[in-house]
């Protein structure tokens, strides 16, 4: 049964911050559509982990609202420098934005059920003003 994650964007402040992270911290992975995912490591690995790879997605909250989504692709042990083993997140690096819905922050990761997920908008454009459908949605217009 399909699950999504939700997570703090921490350090950004527009989806535009995302995409840099996420052109940066590509990495080769056989199970990305073009052979390349963006990785995000986190200190917890997730108990449905197959429930998460089975179509779920991590929804990014920036700014204080749920902006984008991207889907899982697979997940890994990864051991830090430190010896702490961590849970490697690779994603698919399109990101898909999503209806803003305001989240209040949390530390970590929570699961996100799929009846509550926000619905998607479209892919991301840097080109487009991604910070217009929040402002729309604040103003009860969309």
């Amino acid at each position: 049964m399909t699950v999504h994650l939700i997570k703090l964007c921490v350090g950004a402040d527009a989806i535009d911050d995302l995409a840099a992270r996420v052109k940066e911290r590509l990495v080769a992975f056989d199970k990305a559509p073009a052979g390349k995912a963006y990785i995000h490591v986190t200190r917890m690995h997730p108990r449905r982990e197959k429930d998460l790879i089975d179509d779920g997605s991590i929804y990014w909250v920036i700014k204080g609202s749920v902006q984008a989504r991207q889907r899982f692709l697979g997940i890994d042990d990864q051991i830090g420098a430190d010896g702490i083993k961590r849970a490697a997140f690779f994603l698919d690096p399109k990101i898909i934005l999503t209806e803003p819905a305001p989240k209040r922050a949390f530390q970590g990761w929570r699961y996100l059920p799929v009846e509550d997920a926000p619905r998607d908008l479209s892919d991301y454009d840097s080109g487009a003003p991604p910070g217009l459908s929040k402002e729309l949605a604040e103003l009860g217009l969309l």
